[in-house]
């Protein structure tokens, strides 16, 4: 996941600077894969404004520019740009600057005879896009010498985090903020959302007619919008991370998605066949063409969302093509659901579809976040494009989240090795949004916040079949106890920084060490040794080979034959390694090698009516002329 600084300044009041907010991501747990801070690169850039731009005197299609950097000077500068003219206002850098859309590092230079001393500068040749068609043209009221990354608002680092799958909150700015605000590296700002007041009524309803589909699902019309490209700074915070702003509508879904953690679709309600939008299974023979262009045969393991026409969306992964939003839409439909994790990670693997809706549902979101994530977004989507809201249609019900856990202090030494106080175990919980529901002199009790469900969950023991009923509860109920207890030190453990967490040692089993081969493979070693020192080369061969090869060496049994061999050739189990190595030596031969030493450590197979099946053999064979040593002959 990606995030740019400024975007996490929003939820976390912070004065940490930007080395100090990636090493505690890293010692929270949370790894920061890469920083890409585009004013590092761009730092040397400065706004020029081109005083003459005249003709070069000896080449057709080059300029000759005398250039302002606002430092007192005039630079001479050569430029192919067919849009260099006398008078604008461009982005210029000097000798010794790096230029990353082409990887130079700039020098002063003459061509045709006119002296070179900086550059003009493209998008592309600022790594801020394709277009190379002409240097960049800014306003004319642009303050010539400051660094166009300051002027642009490109001073904003983009970090990019690897997130465990047990952290579907982290795969939020918000999850973020929260988790560095706990690390004592700031405050987490608080988030009020005004409720919406309706205007008209829903002119879509849900239905959950599969509760295996979805759950909860919440969905609220906004009508009156006017859906053009989205605000410059939506765009530049979409764009940042490696998003396509599409348009106004998509991109506040998009914006929730990263912001909050929650993913939202957006329907035009103009194509929805209504006025019932259904959770349920697919059906056998449905198909969807997706927002990414592609069409997808469903199974009736698929949970989707239809209307009277069929399905429109795949539910919790990717949204359908024929529904989606687009310029033309006048009236949009939010859908705010919740999806079961197993399922949406099974149909994205089934279908191989990737999405950041996915990879946030399978890990499990919020459930109580439904309500004030439609609101929040109901705002957004009327200040952007106008509109009034509808009533909200609602089916299923909110999940009984609420949960407790206890820690008993004393297993923060004996399982984390770290002697901390019992009031700084408790603050780092209650700092991370854990309530305190009891608390006794050796242990504390908490309520789990709703985005945690990586905490005290339901969890998954596979146990054997033919287990006791008595033991077999008395282990269910031993790891009902004891995982939520594990779930809570590790978080208590992390937000001192996990190489504050002591280094201890493994107990030695034994002052000797066990031998680190058994006597079988040590026999093995020995005879590779030896058939090497005989200026043999070790081979690896098939098991098998083609059945009156094998007869030639050996009982050929049915009881050894391939039923479905990888080649018609290749149907019998060898009798020996020799009969391998006798068959490589004859393809050598047949090549113009007649001069083989081989030798091979593998099966011998034998009926298994008549006792072991298979034999370890160390075999060799010479083929052809061996000369004794390099002075005698062959």
């Amino acid at each position: 996941m990606k995030f740019t600084l400024s975007w996490l300044r929003e939820h976390l009041e912070t004065e940490a600077s930007l080395e100090q907010i990636t090493t505690t991501l890293s010692a929270i747990g949370i790894e920061v894969e890469g920083i890409h801070d585009p004013a590092a690169e761009l730092a040397m850039f400065r706004i020029a404004r081109v005083i003459e731009a005249v003709q070069h005197p000896n080449a057709d299609r080059l300029r000759a520019l005398r250039v302002d950097l606002g430092d007192g000077k005039e630079y001479s500068v050569v430029c192919g740009a067919p849009n260099a003219r006398t008078g604008m206002v461009g982005v210029a850098a000097l000798p010794g600057a790096y230029i990353p859309g082409t990887g130079i590092t700039l020098k002063v230079g003459e061509i045709r005879g006119v002296k070179s001393e900086a550059m003009m500068l493209s998008a592309r040749e600022m790594g801020l896009g394709d277009d190379h068609s002409g240097i960049v043209d800014l306003p004319a009221d642009a303050p010539v010498g400051a660094r166009y990354v300051d002027y642009a608002g490109l001073d904003d680092p983009v970090i990019e985090i690897k997130v465990t799958p047990n952290r579907g909150d982290a795969l939020s700015v918000r999850g973020i903020a929260r988790d560095l605000a706990a690390a004592g590296l700031g405050t987490l700002k608080p988030w009020d959302v005004a409720p919406v007041t309706p205007a008209y009524p829903s002119p879509l309803r849900w239905r959950i007619e599969d509760p295996r589909a979805c759950t909860w699902v919440l969905g609220r019309a906004v009508r009156g919008v006017r859906n053009g490209p989205s605000p410059k700074w939506l765009q530049e915070r979409l764009t940042a991370i490696g998003l396509r702003p599409i348009n106004a509508l998509v991109d506040v879904t998009n914006f929730f998605t990263f912001a909050y953690g929650r993913p939202l679709h957006v329907f035009d309600v103009a194509k929805v066949a209504g006025p019932d939008l259904s959770m349920r299974m697919a059906r056998a023979g449905e198909e969807l063409v997706a927002l990414n262009g592609k069409s997808y045969e469903l199974t009736e393991e698929d949970g989707v969302i239809a209307d009277a026409n069929g399905v429109e969306a795949l539910g919790g992964v990717i949204g359908g093509e024929h529904s989606g939003c687009d310029e033309g839409t006048t009236e949009c439909f939010i859908e705010c659901a919740l999806f079961d994790p197993v399922r949406i990670a099974l149909s994205g693997r089934r279908h191989d579809v990737r999405t950041d809706a996915r990879s946030r549902f399978e890990r499990g979101i919020d459930p109580a976040l439904l309500p004030k994530a439609l609101d929040a977004a109901t705002h957004m989507i009327i200040e952007l494009c106008g509109g009034e809201a509808s009533e909200v249609s609602a089916a299923g019900a909110e999940p009984a989240w609420a949960r407790n856990a206890t820690l008993r202090f004393e297993r923060i030494r004996n399982l984390g090795g770290l002697d901390l106080p019992d009031d700084e175990a408790v603050r780092r919980l209650t700092a991370l949004g854990f309530c305190t529901v009891a608390r006794e002199t050796d242990r504390v009790t908490v309520a789990v916040p709703p985005w945690r469900n990586d905490v005290a969950g339901a969890g998954a023991l596979a146990q054997d079949s033919a287990l006791p009923a008595d033991r077999a509860k008395a282990a269910a109920e031993g790891c009902a106890a004891v995982e939520p207890e594990c779930d809570l030190v590790e978080e208590v453990l992390r937000l001192g920084g996990l190489d504050a967490v002591p280094a201890v040692s493994l107990p030695l089993a034994s002052p000797v060490p066990r031998p680190a081969l058994s006597a079988k493979q040590a026999r093995a070693a020995l005879a590779r040794r030896v058939l090497a020192a005989r200026g043999m080369q070790d081979c690896v061969t098939y098991g098998f080979l083609a059945r009156g090869q094998a007869a030639l060496f050996g009982e050929t049994p049915d009881s050894l034959q391939l039923e479905n061999p990888i080649a018609s050739d290749l149907d019998q189990m060898r009798p020996t390694p020799v009969a391998s190595l006798a068959m490589a030596a004859a393809r050598n031969a047949a090549r113009g090698f007649a001069d083989v030493a081989l030798a091979e450590i593998g099966g011998a197979y034998r009926d298994p009516a008549n006792g072991s099946s298979q034999l370890a053999v160390a075999a060799g064979l010479r083929a052809g002329l061996t000369g004794a040593n390099w002075a005698a002959p062959a």
